[in-house]
């Protein structure tokens, strides 16, 4: 396990960019509201046990369905395009919410740990060391503890010009993100 800092940060904005805690504040305040308070501790928590594990077992079920973690990238990859659609265009092409408990369902997971962050840590993982990746998902659920613990705050402070024009900017970075995994994995299946 190697330390690289240039790894640590790119890996770090991939999974902001990919969470979109952000961009989820005026999900986040519609559940808060609903059900009047969100554990963020506990919601980071679990998100954060979500993401290490699936970082470390994940290509062990891949194995066990028979996938390669350089398709699963592109698969990955992919879906990382979508939701950079999503963020940039405003559309939502696939995300079901419906709230029925706050803070593990919907907010651990799908919105913090969902399918696009697992996806992306496996597709990162064929790229970057897992120590890199690991110091990753830690600030990214320090940061997420924080907007879940003060989201009022931050949405006073943005107002929703600012939340959009944050969600476009990762947006693109995400759709650039996407794109380099895409090329580097389908240039390693088909080498």
């Amino acid at each position: 396990m190697n330390f690289d800092i240039k790894e640590f940060l790119t890996a770090t904005m991939i999974l902001f960019a990919i969470i979109d805690v952000i961009g989820n504040i005026p999900l986040i305040l519609i559940i808060r509201e609903k059900f009047k308070i969100i554990e963020s501790e506990k919601a980071s928590i679990i998100s954060l046990i979500i993401m290490i594990t699936f970082l470390f077992l994940g290509e062990l079920i891949l194995s066990l369905l028979g996938v390669g973690i350089n398709e699963f990238a592109v698969a990955g990859s992919i879906i990382v395009l979508f939701i950079a659609f999503e963020m940039i265009l405003g559309v939502k092409l696939f995300k079901d919410q419906n709230p029925k408990t706050a803070s593990i369902i919907p907010i651990a997971f799908p919105l913090i740990a969902g399918p696009g962050t697992l996806t992306t840590l496996i597709s990162i993982r064929s790229e970057y060391d897992k120590i890199n990746i690991i110091l990753a998902i830690i600030v990214n659920m320090i940061l997420v503890y924080f907007v879940l613990k003060f989201s009022y705050k931050i949405e006073r402070f943005l107002g929703e010009q600012g939340i959009n024009i944050l969600r476009k900017v990762f947006g693109i970075i995400l759709l650039a993100i996407g794109i380099k995994l895409f090329t580097t994995n389908i240039k390693i299946i088909f080498s």
